[in-house]
């Protein structure tokens, strides 16, 4: 019996042995058109492995760059039917993040981190905003630090505490207008 077990035991051993583990890789290519983005990835002893697909989790996705590294997981201990389940690139990742934080990064350095204390920020050079409405509900106030162009019609309800206003280069504190009666300039307007 002690030598029935060992056999089956050197069995299991040899077809364990023969099934590929889940191995580390660098990208080197990624081909983002196919339904599964497809990969070229370096593998241990200088092995390449062309067209693996790269899962990626539904409503997210990313084309990472090249030297990217990356998990293989070989399916059924294949090494040519490998998949890519997870990808880091630390020369561009978002470093410092505290506990719970979450970021989206991209390789020009643009990002959206959500924060503790439910802060989320948003750092890049352009943001675009596309749809049919925007609406935007600020209990506590809203604060833009920039000049505005507005190109379309704007309704305003509430009222306007600034100083001044200027529209059309006339100030709406320093302006006259002329009497229908007379013609004659009439005083600034009463404060």
């Amino acid at each position: 019996m002690k030598r029935y077990l060992d056999k089956q035991r050197s069995v299991a051993q040899d077809v364990k042995n023969g099934v590929r583990s889940a191995f580390r890789g660098v990208l080197n290519l990624v081909k983002s058109k196919p339904k599964i983005q497809l990969v070229q990835v370096s593998g241990l002893a200088d092995e390449t492995l062309q067209d693996v697909e790269m899962m990626q989790q539904f409503g997210f996705t990313s084309r990472p760059p090249k030297d990217t590294e990356c998990i293989v997981v070989p399916l059924g201990g294949n090494t040519s039917h490998g998949i890519v389940i997870a990808t880091e690139n630390g020369s561009f990742r978002v470093k410092n993040l505290k506990d719970g934080e979450v970021a989206v990064y991209d390789k020009s350095g643009s990002s959206i981190i959500l924060k503790q204390g439910r802060l989320i920020d948003v750092d890049c050079d352009t943001f675009r905003l596309n749809c049919k409405k925007y609406e935007v509900t600020a209990t506590e106030g809203a604060t833009i630090n920039a000049n505005t162009t507005n190109n379309g019609n704007l309704d305003i309800s509430g009222v306007s505490t600034a100083k001044d206003h200027v529209s059309n280069g006339v100030s709406g504190e320093k302006h006259n207008h002329k009497s229908p009666e007379t013609g004659a300039l009439t005083s600034e307007p009463v404060k």
